[in-house]
């Protein structure tokens, strides 16, 4: 599995629309980014740090095919990165962070 957070208001709106297109980083990018399970609380560390209304989507990499990418990124890592929109059918859970626990420990919870 792979995972994104991004805020419950994006989220709600992907399902409405059946897809989701990217932050607005995401789209400046040209791609969605997506952390593997043991990078992604240290992604939530450094770009959710403070904020609230989060979801915690955990999507099924087989199912977005070619557009999905493992490329090299922060401190030399691999991450996979999608090329496209992100079909809401992909995505196997979507779990509300607690607004009263960072985001990093959130997560890190959620994967444990």
């Amino acid at each position: 599995m792979i995972y994104k957070v991004l805020p419950a208001a994006e989220w709600s709106v992907a399902v409405n629309q059946g897809t989701y297109p990217g932050s607005a980083v995401d789209r400046r990018d040209g791609f969605i980014h997506f952390s593997a399970a043991g990078q992604a609380a240290e992604t939530a560390a450094i770009h959710f740090s403070g904020q609230t209304g989060l979801v915690l989507l955990t999507v099924d990499p087989e199912l977005l095919g070619g557009e999905l990418r493992w490329e090299v990124s922060r401190g030399g890592s691999r991450f996979p990165h999608l090329y496209g929109e992100l079909p809401v059918a992909a995505v196997v859970a979507a779990d509300p962070l607690p607004d009263d626990v960072p985001a990093a420990e959130a997560v890190a919870a959620l994967l444990a």
